[in-house]
């Protein structure tokens, strides 16, 4: 498939890339360059943010196409352990009918005058025969209903298997964003290592998380997130050693037995809605219109997260970036 033009937001990315490598080039040959400042760590880290909000997006759509795959893989294996046994069911009653037949071939003619000369009266030979056609329907109407109910659920694993296939061609275009996500990450990382020689951003744990401990399920959800804290981003990853941003809200809340899709956005739609003020420990906070970002709410106004690729699971402040609504899992 001939390659098609570059995302606009790589086209950004590679422009800065080359910007920062001519900077670093002309630093490292002591060519002068031009009259421009060294970019400050704050400009590195503001270049930084940017870039990952264009990366973040296509991380998660590639979370979602790879749940949805594993979803239809699993309805399509049940939907085929269904028809297993009724292709059996199937295969006995054709065989039955099988048998009949060539009991009938052999030996149809003969047994029908037997029938007949072994009638007693008129009345005793018409029951006979309308014994053996009540049979021979009952059969039939047997043989089609099962025959019906199999090729009715073929049916459903024919267009299950059309969208595998449709998600498995998904998840190959995703292949080559997934190298270019790569490839971002480990520029941004540099332009981060350039930035923090020791590679801290600052205190991970600015405040005690919790601030106050809640109680119950929320209680050891919400401990657990604080637990990670420092452990590093790595996407499309939900623990135990790494976590991407929906990936640590997946993992801290399966500790209260509540199952969330590693999605930002479709964790918005599976939580309640909660209204800022009404915010407790444990709430999802997400972030910017399309959702593509989400961290857990731990009180007094700080939020733990897994931010981007180099900045290990840390505590922010709540309105350090756009927030787009707020969510509680469970049933609240």
């Amino acid at each position: 498939m001939p390659a098609g033009p570059r995302p606009r937001s790589f086209r950004c990315t590679t422009a800065l890339a080359a910007t920062a490598a001519v900077l670093v080039g002309a630093a490292v040959l002591g060519v002068p360059g031009p009259a421009y400042a060294e970019p400050s760590v704050t400009d590195l880290e503001r270049q930084i943010d940017r870039d990952w909000h264009r990366l973040e997006p296509l991380i998660e759509r590639h979370n979602a196409v790879r749940q949805d795959l594993a979803d239809k893989r699993r309805e399509a294996a049940a939907l085929a352990a269904r028809i297993d046994p009724l292709q059996r069911q199937v295969d006995a009653a054709m065989k039955q009918v099988s048998d009949l037949a060539v009991r009938a071939y052999k030996g149809e003619g003969f047994s029908a005058l037997n029938l007949m000369l072994s009638g007693r009266t008129p009345g005793e030979l018409v029951g006979r025969i309308e014994l053996m056609d009540r049979f021979a329907h009952r059969r039939q109407e047997d043989v089609r209903a099962v025959r019906d109910l199999r090729d009715e659920l073929a049916a459903g694993k024919t267009r299950l298997d059309r969208m595998i296939v449709q998600l498995t061609r998904a998840e190959r275009g995703l292949a080559a964003s997934r190298r270019q996500i790569d490839a971002e990450i480990a520029r941004l990382q540099k332009l981060r290592l350039r930035a923090y020689d020791s590679g801290a951003g600052g205190p991970l744990r600015p405040a005690p998380c919790p601030v106050t401990y809640p109680g119950g399920t929320a209680g050891d959800v919400v401990r657990f997130a604080c637990a990670q804290i420092g452990k590093p981003y790595v996407w499309g990853a939900e623990g135990p050693k790494a976590y991407d941003c929906s990936g640590l809200m997946l993992a801290a809340w399966a500790k209260g037995g509540v199952a969330l899709p590693h999605n930002a956005a479709r964790q918005r739609k599976v939580t309640s809605p909660v209204g800022r003020a009404d915010l407790r420990p444990g709430d999802l906070v997400f972030y910017y219109r399309d959702v593509h970002h989400v961290g857990m709410y731990v009180g007094d106004g700080w939020v733990v997260h897994a931010a981007r690729s180099g900045v290990p699971v840390r505590m922010k402040r709540l309105g350090d970036a756009p927030i787009h609504s707020f969510g509680r899992p469970g049933k609240g």
